[in-house]
């Protein structure tokens, strides 16, 4: 309990530094590219649950993030709703969804349930893309609202994306070290001993994919107001299932930390690259630094400290 007290303060104090940082009067870019790098931070934090923890390889991460963002789109249509209500609306949309993939893909396993999620991606976007109140194929342009905090919207989204980042680490590293995360763990090594051990594999898979879609849903929901222009090939983008795999295998998928660890350093090199060279470089460094840590270190940077350290 006094740990988990203490990882309430440290979120306090990360989220006071957002909101003074958020409060200087520095280069924009840098909170439009630290957005991108928070959001990195929830997305791969969220697919460590089922993923890392769990041991289901999620290749659905386009289509939580979409319902997140096209729940907020459809509420600021319909009754232009805050961005709080946008926010817990498409966390929840995108939770329904997970617990509903989680009863669908019961007996899937390995790579047939990554085929699984991966079709549910290709079928959503064809269902927004024929959706024309929310914009279709030919995408929607989106208003942000006048007057908000700290003078400038994209800063006070960065703002936003900091507490999000931090609520989703408290609460991968609750799950982790309680009796939850040791479940997921007997669930990843082993589902049919886990069983045997009375470990409620069923539950706890289910529990997984809800908690990880909702956190996933939960950053989408600000895309609209950050692209200001959506549409499904951005939303649903391949990009997302890529680096939601790549962050927590290049950080380590065992601890709360390593989807971090990857998050940041992944999001800073896109974003380098972005400036430097071309956007189109994206995926050509992700798939450049996966290749090298499956090959080099497997277990992620947190499993080469503990080699290096001879653990």
């Amino acid at each position: 309990m006094a740990r988990f007290g203490w990882t309430l303060v440290v979120g306090a104090a990360v989220m006071a530094a957002g909101i003074g940082v958020a409060s200087l009067r520095v280069n924009p870019y840098l909170y439009f590219a630290g957005y991108v790098i928070l959001q990195y931070v929830v997305i791969a934090t969220a697919w460590n649950i089922l993923g890392g923890y769990g041991g289901y390889v999620n290749f659905g991460t386009p289509a939580f993030f979409a319902m997140g963002a096209y729940t907020s789109v459809f509420l600021i249509l319909s009754i232009r709703a805050p961005l709080p209500v946008q926010i817990l609306a498409g966390g929840l949309v995108a939770a329904l969804l997970g617990l509903g993939i989680g009863y669908l893909t019961l007996r899937l396993r390995g790579v047939f349930f990554s085929i699984a999620t991966l079709a549910l991606s290709v079928v959503l976007q064809t269902v927004i893309t024929n959706w024309e109140y929310v914009g279709g194929s030919r995408g929607l342009s989106v208003i942000r609202p006048s007057g908000p905090p700290f003078g400038n919207y994209v800063v006070f989204l960065f703002t936003v994306m900091v507490g999000l980042a931090v609520v989703a680490v408290i609460v991968a590293r609750f799950i982790e070290r309680s009796w939850i995360g040791r479940g997921l763990a007997a669930l990843r090594d082993n589902e049919e001993a886990a069983e045997c051990m009375g470990v409620p594999t069923l539950r706890l898979k289910l529990f997984a994919t809800t908690v990880s879609g909702f956190l996933l849903g939960v950053a989408g929901a600000p895309f609209p107001y950050y692209v200001t222009f959506i549409e499904p090939n951005s939303a649903f983008a391949l990009d997302y299932a890529v680096n939601a795999l790549a962050m927590p295998m290049i950080g380590g998928t065992t601890s709360w930390v390593g989807p971090v660890i990857g998050a940041v350093l992944l999001g800073t090199a896109q974003q380098l690259a972005t400036v430097t060279i071309s956007s189109e470089m994206n995926l050509f460094i992700v798939g450049v630094v996966l290749v090298a840590f499956v090959v080099l270190a497997p277990e992620g940077i947190l499993g080469l400290v503990r080699r290096l350290r001879g653990r």
